[in-house]
């Protein structure tokens, strides 16, 4: 079996609209060490990331979702957020809009996932430098920590992914399980017309 058709080790979804850059973000993470698939079911693309656990060193893959248009519905299906480890959301600090919609997809997210860590990436700050220096209300209200970064010169990239593939990991040796799992799991198991999900 190839790599890539493998499971991965933690599953990182992203989101936000479609203007915040996030397929561009990932893609300066990564550069050129990933492989990239698309599931035609949900119009979403996977890019894996293959490294090593920063404490054990035994190989670590990552499968990194992107929403690959699909966030112009403004809603994500459900199996978009099963089984993730952590959750990066992103804007465009130039595109206003996408910051006032980060509480939409916070809400759709906490759905599913009510537990696992989030990250907010506030994208192009190597345009608007001076936004570094504010605090954002739906930040400190959720209380969600904030990196600025650049997909365009990378600025933090590097450690905002870092950052999150260690939350990641964190959330997936704690006990806690989201009750969306669960119930995903049992719709999975007793398949009908009604309540089946495809696998991705």
């Amino acid at each position: 079996m190839p790599v890539e058709d493998q499971p991965a080790d933690l599953k990182i979804i992203l989101l936000g609209d479609s203007a915040a850059g996030k397929t561009k973000l990932v893609e300066r993470f990564l550069v050129q060490s990933y492989s990239q698939q698309n599931s035609s079911t949900y119009a979403i693309t996977v890019f894996r990331h293959s490294t090593k656990h920063p404490t054990t060193g035994q190989p670590l893959a990552i499968d990194f979702y992107d929403t690959a248009g699909q966030e112009r519905f403004a809603s994500m299906h459900a199996s978009y957020y099963y089984g993730a480890h952590a959750c990066l959301l992103c804007f465009d600090l130039t595109r206003k809009v996408t910051y006032k919609n980060l509480d939409n997809w916070y809400r759709e997210l906490r759905q599913y996932r009510p537990k696992i860590p989030v990250l907010i990436l506030a994208n192009k700050v190597d345009v608007q430098p001076d936004m570094a220096k504010r605090d954002f209300k739906f930040a400190v209200e959720n209380q969600l920590p904030v990196m600025f970064v650049s997909a365009s010169d990378g600025t933090n990239v590097v450690a905002a992914f870092e950052t999150i593939i260690s939350r990641a990991l964190d959330y997936k040796a704690s006990p806690d399980r989201d009750f969306m799992d669960d119930v995903l799991d049992m719709l999975r198991d007793t398949p009908s017309p009604a309540t089946a999900l495809a696998p991705l």
